[in-house]
C-alpha cells in the first residue's frame, strides 16, 4: 500500500496529465547521475503520459495558446519542475541536450517495457502509447519504486499487425523505421488516415485503451512533420 505521500504524488501526477510509469534504484551501469548535491541517487522514478491522460489538460495550458514553439516541452518543465521542488526531487527532462539522457534505457530498467518494431518502446499496460516526460531523482529510496513488471509485451505478440498496415511500409522487424518515408508521405497527404495517428501504433494490440484522441494524435504529427 502506497503512503499518504507518495498517493498524493500519484494524485498531482494525474491532475496534471501525467502518472508514474515505474522506478528503480539506479548501478553504475545505468547512466544515472549524481544529484547536484554531489548525493548518489538512489531513486529513479519514470514520469510519463498516455494518449488520452495529457491532451486535454494540455489544451488548457498557457503554453498550448501562447502561440511560442515547444509547448508540450515548456508545459512539462513548468509543472513537472514545480512539482518535483514541492516533493524535494531532482528532475531531469528528455528533451534536454545534447548530451540526452538515456530515457529509454532507463524505462526499460523500470520493467514492463520492450523494444517494439515502430522505434518506441511498448508497455504490457500502456502498450505503444506513453510517452516519457521526465525522471524525479531522490537520495532516498522510495515505495514507489515496487510497483512495476518485469516482461514487455513484444516477445509475446504472434500476429504483430503493426508490421503489415503501414502504407509506406515504414515499419520493418528490424526497428529501422524509415522516419524519412513516414515523414514524406505526411507532407504529401494531408488527408492521410495516418493524421489522425500512427496506423501502425493503432494496430498495436496492447493498450488500446490509452490510444491517443485524433485530435492529440494529430498535435503530435504535427510537431514530428514540422508544422
Amino acid at each position: 500500500m502506497a503512503t499518504p505521500v507518495a498517493a498524493t504524488i500519484e494524485k498531482d501526477l494525474a491532475a496534471a496529465g501525467f502518472l508514474l510509469l515505474g522506478g528503480f534504484m539506479p548501478e553504475d551501469a545505468d547512466g544515472v547521475p549524481a544529484l547536484s548535491d554531489g548525493a548518489a541517487t538512489r531513486a529513479l522514478l519514470l514520469i510519463g503520459s498516455t494518449g488520452p491522460s495529457l491532451g486535454p489538460v494540455l489544451r488548457l495550458s498557457p503554453e498550448y495558446s501562447d502561440n511560442c514553439p515547444d509547448p508540450l516541452d515548456r508545459y512539462t518543465r513548468r509543472v513537472l519542475g514545480t512539482m518535483a521542488s514541492r516533493y524535494g526531487f531532482q528532475i531531469l527532462f528528455p528533451f534536454d541536450g545534447p548530451p540526452y539522457h538515456p530515457f529509454q534505457r532507463w524505462a526499460v530498467r523500470c520493467g514492463g517495457f520492450s523494444q517494439s518494431p515502430l522505434g518506441v518502446l511498448a508497455h504490457t499496460e500502456f502498450g505503444p502509447w506513453s510517452g516519457f516526460r521526465a525522471v524525479f531523482l531522490s537520495s532516498s529510496p522510495s515505495d514507489l519504486l515496487t510497483r512495476t513488471s518485469r516482461q514487455g509485451p513484444c516477445e509475446t505478440c504472434v500476429d504483430k499487425p503493426c508490421l503489415t498496415i503501414c502504407p509506406v511500409n515504414a515499419v520493418s522487424l528490424k526497428g529501422d523505421y524509415d522516419v524519412a518515408g513516414c515523414r514524406t508521405h505526411l507532407e504529401q497527404n494531408p488527408d492521410a488516415d495516418c493524421w489522425s495517428g500512427c496506423l501502425a501504433r493503432r494496430a498495436c494490440p496492447f493498450g488500446v485503451d490509452h490510444k491517443s484522441p485524433a485530435d492529440t494524435a494529430r498535435f503530435h504529427m504535427k510537431s514530428f512533420v514540422g508544422l
